[in-house]
């Protein structure tokens, strides 16, 4: 299978090293500075398994003549318009797309762009950095991938299907792509919700005397507007995310407050935006997240 990565930050260089590893043919799209640091360093993974080095190959543009069977997305949701424009020359006929962005709005822009048959569903469950000098750094043991196909699309080549399942992680094929990527939403959007409002972690926000209380209401809230999109997380699910997100003493903070924190871009309207939009579409009332959205917008506004 010959793939293509877009980006060699946290989740695509995590994910796209692993492929690697496995023995498949794979380019990562890249900044020009980047690839000069991937070429000169390679890519350095640091796990709580040790720190390893991966040689890889990174572009800094696609051949117009090249084509890939298999484009993994891997950028912010404030990039989507570049990346397409950027991945365009390596889509042929039979290239599928597997993003791995949060949230769903993402796809509506990927079928415009590429047609609806060529995009997987697909979401992933990690927590990584990228490093000041270039590495990816992994907090926790946490690694699961999962894609799938949507309706209407494209089937997924054995070579494909193969190469991602090779990979040392957690990855699955689910025929029920949507209900979980519906699932990471919820909590995503709960996450960044809470811990953004709030500015602190998990275990900070569970250490005060209404804390779990109002991070339960807002999942909640989004886990209850998934249900009236028709895809409710089941109660297994609910009971994870919520012991997740009420844990005493957890460092779990959402990416978007490390942006925050550091004063950069967010994804606020691709995750909470979105989700309230949604939520009022349906007549869902969200108080919580419509208060988490404002506070986020109004951040947004002062960039």
């Amino acid at each position: 299978m010959r793939a293509l990565v877009l980006g060699a930050g946290g989740i695509g260089g995590y994910f796209g090293s692993r492929l690697v590893a496995a023995g498949q043919d794979l380019r990562f799209l890249v900044r020009p500075a980047r690839a000069a640091q991937l070429a000169r360093d390679g890519l350095r993974l640091v796990t709580a398994q040790g720190t390893t080095t991966t040689p890889v190959t990174a572009i800094t543009a696609v051949d117009p003549v090249g084509r890939f069977d298999l484009v993994i997305l891997s950028c912010k949701a404030y990039d989507l318009d570049s990346a397409i424009v950027a991945i365009a020359p390596a889509v042929g006929p039979d290239t599928l797309i597997l993003p791995l962005l949060n949230g769903l709005r993402h796809l509506d822009a990927l079928d415009a762009a590429f047609g609806r048959e060529r995009v997987l569903g697909g979401l992933c469950h990690i927590s990584v950095a990228l490093q000041s000098d270039g590495s990816i750094r992994q907090i926790g043991t946490l690694d699961r991938l999962q894609f799938g196909r949507r309706e209407g699309g494209q089937a997924i080549p054995a070579a494909v299907r193969d190469a991602l399942l090779s990979m040392r992680a957690e990855v699955r094929e689910n025929e029920r792509i949507l209900d979980a990527m519906w699932a990471k939403f919820a909590f995503i959007a709960a996450l960044a919700g809470s811990t953004c409002l709030f500015r602190g972690s998990v275990g900070d926000i569970a250490a005060t005397p209404d804390g779990a209380a109002l991070v339960r209401r807002l999942y909640l809230e989004c886990a209850e507007t998934a249900r009236c999109s028709s895809h409710a997380p089941t109660d297994e699910l609910i009971v994870e995310a919520l012991a997740a997100l009420t844990a005493e003493g957890s460092p779990l903070k959402a990416s978007m407050l490390r942006d925050l924190e550091r004063g950069a871009r967010t994804e606020t309207e691709h995750i909470l935006g979105d989700l309230l939009a949604r939520a009022q579409a349906l007549g869902v009332d969200t108080p919580l997240l419509a208060a988490a959205c404002t506070h986020m917008r109004i951040y947004e506004r002062g960039l």
